[in-house]
């Protein structure tokens, strides 16, 4: 995981600074074949944000041509996160991106993110990518394709069964 050193968050810089490298939003990599992400994704549209997400399936062909330098086998493992600044989060980094661009979670996104209650935090995410594939829905493709995300170009199936949701 990448991050800025600026305080915040998972260190995070201050969306609200002006000037100066405040982010001023999110782009979130997702698995949209799992019914888990889709409902992750949809919760956190219904609430008021912060800094703006905007959610783009992971793997996907844009996805590669967005991020050319992202490992997009790792962001099908692990949810990802992109700020504007260029900044990448990854796993629980990337949930508390998520939770941090909440009008009404960032408070939480600082308490989670505490030594304390990390080790819960991250067992919650765990417990979530345990069940992700099962929940994982099968894809038809048209004939001669492989099974994927789009196009033959994208990845057939999210690595180690888990994509971090």
């Amino acid at each position: 995981m990448t991050v800025d050193d600026r305080g915040g968050t998972g260190g995070l810089p201050d969306a609200t600074t002006h000037g100066g490298g405040g982010i001023r939003s999110f782009t979130v990599l997702y698995d949209a074949h799992c019914p888990l992400c889709r409902a992750a994704r949809e919760w956190l549209t219904s609430r008021a944000q912060l800094v703006p997400l905007e959610f783009v399936p992971a793997g996907s062909t844009e996805a590669r041509r967005r991020f050319p330098g992202l490992d997009h086998d790792a962001t099908l493992r692990d949810i990802t996160v992109i700020a504007d600044t260029g900044a990448v989060y990854a796993g629980d980094g990337a949930w508390f991106a998520c939770l941090w661009a909440l009008a009404d979670h960032r408070a939480t996104a600082d308490r989670l993110a505490r030594p304390h209650l990390l080790p819960l935090a991250r067992r919650v995410v765990a417990t979530a990518s345990a069940i992700r594939e099962r929940a994982r829905e099968p894809q038809s493709e048209p004939a001669g394709q492989p099974a994927g995300y789009g196009d033959p170009n994208d990845r057939p199936e999210c690595a180690d069964d888990r994509c971090g949701w």
